[in-house]
């Protein structure tokens, strides 16, 4: 997988020209997962942005005992912002689901883009609200629907 293939999908590079592509590109990580394999346990501290290259990630808690499925990445999709910023611990673990392959991207190397590109570092914090808010009208509509259903208004069930 080429790195900067991946990365040209993302989020992460919407507002990006190529050779900010390029540089971020250059600053990322990659890390090949096998089946099953965790990439971060829940509670686990990582700080760490995963960006989703090649195969699946599924995110995953346990709950009493039994073992959640919460959500499984899709390609070019990211996850990990508030670890990066804050290294805060994961409140649900990651897993390769088959073969998979991450790209990463750590805070010194972000901030070592500042020099050269200067409004790099800037455009990334830009995408990772854009990430965020996603996520959370992701939720929102889950939430909605969920609602919904249970009391059979909103819509036919």
């Amino acid at each position: 997988m080429n790195k900067l293939e991946a990365l040209r999908r993302s989020i992460l590079a919407t507002d990006l020209d190529e050779a900010e592509i390029q540089a971020l590109a250059d600053r990322m990580g990659m890390t090949t997962l096998r089946d099953g394999e965790v990439l971060v346990a829940e509670g686990g501290l990582c700080q760490k942005l995963f960006l989703q290259a090649a195969g699946a990630i599924q995110f995953y808690r346990d709950c009493a005992g039994n073992e959640e499925i919460l959500y499984q990445m899709h390609m070019g999709e990211c996850v990990g912002t508030r670890s990066f910023i804050d290294d805060s611990a994961y409140v649900f673990g990651l897993r390769s689901v088959g073969d998979s392959m991450v790209l990463t991207l750590e805070p010194a190397a972000l901030e070592s883009l500042e020099e050269d590109h200067p409004r790099l570092p800037y455009k990334v914090m830009r995408s990772f609200v854009l990430i965020t808010h996603g996520t959370l009208a992701r939720m929102r509509l889950e939430d909605t629907e969920l609602r919904n259903y249970l009391l059979k208004s909103g819509g036919r069930y």
